[in-house]
C-alpha cells in the first residue's frame, strides 16, 4: 500500500502531502498535491505489490477496489498451531514486508504488544489489509488461547470467511474444536491449512481423519504432500495434477516450480493423486466455491509456514474459494437500501489518538468528520480521522466503501458491538422496513431488533482478585486504565466491593489476568497490586420461598411507603440472569409506572448471593404484590424490591455452584499414569482417553478451583513433554462435603448451612 501511494504521488503530482510517522513519533514530509495522507510504519515494505512496470491503479482502486474483489477473513486455530507464523508469510509472500518475521524472535507485524512478543503468543486480534493478485485481503490473526476466546468471538461476527490452521501432527485439538464451533454459529465458509507437515509425527491422513471424526466436516482435498516429515518437500495440485516443489537452497521459500505429474516417474503419487481426483469429481457436482461458499465441505491444503512451503497456494485458495462480501446474505442490508449500516466490532484505546475502533461496513460508506448515530448508544458522534489496518501501522484514507475493515478515530461513546449507522432517522426507516419484513414473514418485532443492533456475545468471567494503585492518590489514575482496558476488552469486569471498597478484577483466566496487571504497569505506568486469585463461583436455591417487606421513609416532607410480596424459585432452564415474572394482581398501570425500578431492583439483589456474594443464577422471582403509596420515588421501589428479593434468597436453601472446566492433555504413554492419579487427586472426572499418533489424549472434566497452577504440576509429572487445554464447559453443584469445605476456608464458619 505504502509502495502504490509513493509512486502514485511520483507519477500523478496530484496530491498535495504525504507524511510518514514511525510509532516513535519520529516524522519525515514530501509535499505533493492534492489530498492528504497519513502513514505510520514500523517495519521496510517492498516494492508495489501487483505491479507490473508503469501500470499503476487509480488512487480509488487502491483503497476502494471492487467489492466482488474484496475478502475478509480470519486466521483461526489451537493455540501453536501457527497462525500468526502463516499470518507472517502471508505478509511476506504478498509483498508488504522485506524480512520474514519470527514469532520466537518476537517480530512479527500481527503480534505486536510486548506481552506477545514475551509470551510468543496472540493476545488481541490484529487486522492486516494487503493485496494478492488483484485482490484486497483483509485478514485478522485471532488468539488460540481459551482464555481470549472473546477475541476470536468478535472477529468471527465481521469476517466472510476463515482459514483453519491445523498442526498436522495433533490434528483437531480442544481449541480447535471451540473456533469451529464458534464459526459454524456466525455460518462463516472455511478453508483448513495442515500445517507443520515438517515436524515430527505430520501425519496428512490423520489430521484430514480427525477432521472427518471430530468436527463432523467432509474434507475437500484440493492437495497431497510429498512426503511427510523431515521428508516434506512440496504438494501435489490434485486438480491440475501438477507437482509444487519448493527449492532446498532458498532461505525465504519464494522459489518453487511447478512440474507436471507423471505416471512413469512417480508412479505412486501418480496413482494416489489420480483416486483423491476422482472422489473430488464426484463430491462436486458444482464448483468448489460455491459449494465452499454454501458450507457444504471445506477444501483441505497443507504446507510448513515455519519452512515457507505452500503458503501461497493457500493464498490463491483464499481468493479462489472463499466469498467476497456481496456473497454473503445478510438480511438486514435489505432494510438500509445502500444507507450506511456498520458493526464497531473492536476497540483499541491509543495515547495519542484517543479511542480507535474497528469498524466492519456492510454497507454505504464511510469518510472523515462524518457524522454517524449509534443505535445502541442512541448518541451522534463524528468521526474524525479514518484509517486502513496494517497491525501496529495505519494509513489515513479520505473514504471506505462497502465490505471493508475500517479504523475510527473521534468516536467517544462506540463500544463494541455497536451499530452505526447514518442517522437516527435512518435507523428508524430501518426499523419500520424491518417490522413490515417481520410481519409478512410472521417473525416477532424482537428477531428485527436482535439483527439490528447485532453484537457479540460476551462470556462471564471465571476468576477475580482485588487490584490496588500504589496510593490513594494514584486511585483515579487506576479507574482510568482500567475504564479504557474494560472498552478494549469487555471480557474484563471491573466492580467494588460494597463492603471493604476494594476494586475487583474478573477475567476469564490466569494468564487474561495477568496480561491486564502487565498492561497497566506498561502502558499506564502503574504499579499495581494483585490479591490472591480466586475462583468466580455462583450460587443459586432448591426450594420455592415467599418473602414480604416494607420500607416506609420520610425524606424532607415526602413520604416513601412501599410494600412488597414476592416468591422465588428454582428455574427448569439454567440462565445467568434471574427471570422475572408479574402475578395477576399486580396491575398493568403499575407496572408502565415502576417495572424499571422492580427490575433494577430484583437484578441488584441477584448479584451477591447469600453464601459467598457470589452472583445468584437459575432463578424465578415472582412479584406477587406490590403495593406504593404516592410520590414515592423509584429508587425507593428498587430499594425495597432488592431487600426482599434478598431476604427470600436466605430463607431457602442454597447451593453453591463451581466452574467446571473442560480438560484436554496430551502425553506420551510412559507418563499416562501419573497424569491420571493427578487428576483423581483434582476431582477429575475422565471422560475418554484418545489416541493421537504416539500420544495419549486424556478428555476430561475437572472443578476450576483444582487445576489452578496445573501447567507446573504437569511439567514436573511429565518432564516437560505434556501439554494441556482448557475451556469452561458449564456450572455444577457442589457436593455438600465440598460445599462445607469452600465455606468454612472462606469464614472461618461451617454455621451457614
Amino acid at each position: 500500500m505504502l509502495a502504490y501511494l509513493r509512486i502514485f504521488a511520483v507519477n500523478h503530482q496530484k496530491i498535495s502531502s504525504l507524511h510518514i510517522n514511525n510509532m516513535c513519533c519520529c516524522k519525515r514530509r514530501a509535499s505533493l498535491k492534492k489530498s492528504e495522507l497519513h502513514v505510520l510504519f514500523g517495519r521496510n515494505y517492498s516494492s508495489l505489490p501487483g505491479s507490473i512496470g508503469n501500470d499503476i491503479k487509480s488512487l480509488h482502486s487502491v483503497i476502494n477496489p471492487p467489492i466482488a474483489k474484496i475478502r475478509n477473513i480470519g486466521i483461526m486455530a489451537h493455540i501453536d498451531a501457527g497462525k500468526t507464523t502463516t499470518t507472517e508469510r502471508i505478509l511476506y509472500y504478498s509483498g508488504y514486508t522485506r524480512s520474514l518475521g519470527d514469532v520466537d524472535d518476537g517480530d512479527t507485524v500481527t503480534d505486536f504488544m510486548a506481552q506477545e512478543r514475551e509470551r510468543g503468543i496472540t493476545i488481541q486480534s490484529a487486522a492486516v489489509t494487503f493485496d494478492w493478485k488483484g485482490y484486497r485481503i483483509n485478514l485478522i490473526d485471532t488468539p488460540g488461547h481459551v482464555d481470549f476466546t472473546l477475541e476470536v468471538e468478535r472477529c468471527l461476527r465481521v469476517l466472510d470467511g476463515a482459514v483453519a490452521v491445523f498442526d498436522a501432527s495433533a490434528g483437531v485439538e480442544a481449541q480447535t474444536l471451540t473456533v469451529w464451533r464458534q464459526a459454524d454459529k456466525h455460518k462463516i465458509p472455511r478453508i483448513c491449512f495442515l500445517n507443520k507437515m515438517d515436524k515430527t509425527g505430520a501425519s496428512f491422513n490423520y489430521a484430514v481423519e480427525s477432521i472427518k471424526e471430530k468436527l463432523k466436516a467432509k474434507p475437500l482435498l484440493l492437495q497431497l504432500p510429498i512426503g511427510e516429515a523431515k521428508t516434506f518437500k512440496g504438494v501435489v495440485d490434485i486438480v491440475n495434477k501438477e507437482k509444487l516443489l519448493w527449492n532446498s537452497n532458498s532461505d525465504d521459500g519464494k522459489d518453487f516450480e511447478r512440474k507436471p505429474l507423471l505416471e512413469k516417474s512417480d508412479t505412486e503419487l501418480f496413482k494416489k493423486t489420480i483416486e483423491a481426483r476422482n472422489t473430488l469429481i464426484e463430491q462436486l457436482q458444482t464448483a468448489i466455491h460455491r459449494v465452499t461458499v454454501a458450507q457444504v465441505a471445506v477444501p483441505v491444503l497443507c504446507g510448513s509456514a515455519l519452512k515457507n512451503k505452500g503458503v501461497q497456494p493457500l493464498l490463491d485458495a483464499i481468493t479462489m474459494f472463499l466469498p467476497s462480501p456481496e456473497e454473503r446474505n445478510y438480511e438486514f442490508l435489505q432494510w438500509y437500501k445502500g444507507d450506511l449500516c456498520a458493526l464497531a466490532f473492536k476497540v483499541l484505546h491509543d495515547k495519542q489518538r484517543g479511542p480507535v475502533v474497528f469498524m466492519r461496513i456492510y454497507s454505504g460508506m464511510l469518510k472523515p468528520q462524518l457524522a454517524i448515530h449509534n443505535i445502541n448508544g442512541n448518541c451522534t458522534e463524528r468521526i474524525s480521522r479514518l484509517l486502513l489496518p496494517f497491525a501496529d501501522q495505519h494509513v489515513e484514507i479520505p473514504s471506505l466503501t462497502a465490505g471493508n475493515i475500517a479504523l475510527t478515530v473521534g468516536l467517544k461513546q462506540t463500544a463494541t458491538g455497536d451499530t452505526i449507522v447514518s442517522s437516527k432517522s435512518s435507523a428508524l426507516a430501518a426499523a419500520r422496513q424491518a417490522k413490515r419484513e417481520g410481519e409478512k414473514k410472521h417473525k416477532q418485532n424482537r428477531e428485527a431488533d436482535r439483527l439490528l443492533l447485532a453484537g457479540v456475545e460476551i462470556p462471564e468471567p471465571v476468576f477475580f482478585c482485588t487490584i490496588e494503585p500504589p496510593s490513594v492518590a494514584k486511585q483515579p489514575d487506576l479507574d482510568r486504565a482500567l475504564k479504557c482496558l474494560q472498552r478494549e476488552d469487555p471480557s474484563l469486569k471491573v466492580r467494588l466491593d460494597p463492603d471493604s471498597g476494594q476494586t475487583i478484577l474478573c477475567g476469564m483466566g490466569e494468564l487474561h489476568i495477568e496480561i491486564i496487571h502487565d498492561r497497566i504497569k506498561r502502558e499506564y505506568g502503574l504499579e499495581t497490586y494483585l490479591g490472591p486469585l480466586q475462583v468466580a463461583y455462583r450460587e443459586t436455591i432448591l426450594n420455592s420461598v415467599r418473602a414480604t417487606d416494607t420500607l416506609d421513609r420520610i425524606l424532607g416532607d415526602k413520604r416513601h411507603l412501599v410494600t412488597v410480596e414476592l416468591e422465588a424459585r428454582p428455574t427448569e432452564k439454567p440462565s445467568v440472569v434471574p427471570m422475572i415474572e408479574y402475578g395477576e394482581s399486580v396491575s398493568e398501570d403499575l407496572l408502565k409506572a415502576s417495572q424499571e425500578a422492580i427490575e433494577n431492583g430484583i437484578h441488584s439483589a441477584c448479584l451477591q448471593g447469600p453464601l459467598l456474594g457470589s452472583p445468584i443464577q437459575d432463578v424465578v422471582i415472582t412479584l406477587h404484590s406490590l403495593v406504593i403509596h404516592p410520590g414515592t420515588s423509584t429508587t425507593m421501589i428498587s430499594a425495597c424490591v432488592s431487600r426482599c428479593v434478598q431476604k427470600a434468597l436466605k430463607k431457602a436453601n442454597k447451593q453453591v455452584l463451581e466452574p467446571l472446566m473442560n480438560l484436554e492433555v496430551t502425553v506420551i504413554g510412559e507418563y499416562l499414569s501419573p497424569v491420571l492419579a493427578d487428576l483423581a487427586q483434582r476431582r477429575g472426572n475422565i471422560q475418554e482417553i484418545q489416541t493421537r499418533q504416539d500420544n495419549k489424549v486424556v478428555i476430561a472434566f475437572v472443578p476450576l478451583a483444582e487445576i489452578m497452577g496445573y501447567s507446573t504440576v504437569l511439567r514436573t509429572l511429565t518432564s516437560g513433554s505434556a501439554t494441556f487445554a482448557i475451556e469452561l464447559s458449564t456450572y455444577q453443584a457442589m457436593s455438600p462435603q465440598d460445599q462445607r469445605t469452600l465455606l468454612t476456608r472462606r469464614s472461618g464458619s461451617s454455621m451457614f448451612l
